[in-house]
């Protein structure tokens, strides 16, 4: 219930916050001084279907998308040691982080990794790699798993849709506007809408789109942090270190596109504006934050 408020609420806010803004910078103004008589409010409701439309059938449709995309196999029934304390181990920080028992599985791959998603985190999907239980110890795995866990308690993945379904609304409405005002305003174009509208409109989304992927990085490499921090309490801050330590030495093979931000280890770590674009902050960042974490709690 708080998820769907949460989620009309957002949805609200930002129909509020683009009407008021719009009227602050004269937009409606100008162009209806310009003769056009372009519907604001139709435009944002549509900008705001579509907007969260998009984000919320790729959340609903994830943990189907996440086992195609990855090859994962849920263990249904454990059938060797390992798949058994992989379960129970699960199990333990379900309980402990408050949440239902997710869907446990392993998917092929030689690098190490992992991911949790789902639209609810009382039925999520948390999986492993098949070279992260070949590279790891069973504590470095546990602190992995507690790093996944955490993700779901969170909610980081309804968080996630509704960022994203804010900014898509941001990006689908303004690159409109901007198209509308060039085909009339600077067009002369006073029926319909021309080739400039929607070249104007195509450009302008890339580049709003652009500028609105950085914001949405930005919350997923700050939910990384979080994630590191309930990991360490789940499995121990020296584990949590230990597991990202065994993340440096080995090249990581990254999750598909689709996939990457949800993973427990991203692209490459860059530095410089290329981090604008990470979903995933620096490992050795993580660790450093995980270390002030651990004096913090000492």
């Amino acid at each position: 219930m708080k998820r769907i408020l949460l989620f009309l609420l957002t949805n609200i806010a930002v129909l509020v916050v683009l009407s008021i803004v719009l009227r602050l910078l004269g937009v409606d103004r100008i162009l209806d001084e310009s003769g056009t008589n372009l519907n604001m409010y139709n435009l944002l409701i549509f900008a705001a279907v579509f907007g969260f439309g998009g984000s919320l059938i790729s959340l609903a449709m994830s943990k189907w998308m996440a086992k195609r995309l990855t090859g994962a196999q849920v263990i249904a029934s454990p059938r060797n040691t390992a798949e058994i304390w992989l379960v129970e181990t699960v199990k333990k920080q379900a309980t402990m982080a408050g949440i239902g028992m997710p869907e446990v599985a392993i998917f092929d791959s030689a690098a190490p990794n992992a991911f949790a998603t789902g639209m609810n985190k009382n039925k999520a999907l948390v999986a492993v790699s098949s070279g992260l239980l070949r590279a790891m110890n069973r504590e470095e795995v546990e602190a992995v798993l507690g790093h996944e866990i955490t993700h779901v308690a969170n909610g980081d993945m309804i968080t996630l849709t509704l960022i994203q379904g804010v900014v898509n609304t941001f990006v689908i409405f303004f690159s409109r506007v901007v198209g509308h005002f060039v085909d009339r305003v600077i067009l002369k174009n006073e029926e319909g809408h021309g080739l400039g509208f929607f070249l104007t409109t195509i450009i302008a989304q890339i580049i709003f789109g652009i500028l609105a992927s950085i914001i949405v990085l930005w919350f997923s490499r700050q939910r990384e942090y979080r994630a590191d921090a309930g990991g360490a309490k789940l499995a121990g801050t020296p584990n949590m270190i230990a597991a990202l330590e065994a993340l440096k030495k080995n090249v990581a093979q990254p999750l598909p596109d689709q996939m990457s931000a949800f993973g427990i280890n991203g692209k490459p770590s860059k530095r410089g504006l290329a981090i604008l674009f990470m979903s995933h902050p620096p490992l050795d960042d993580r660790i450093e934050a995980l270390k002030r974490f651990s004096v913090k709690t000492a």
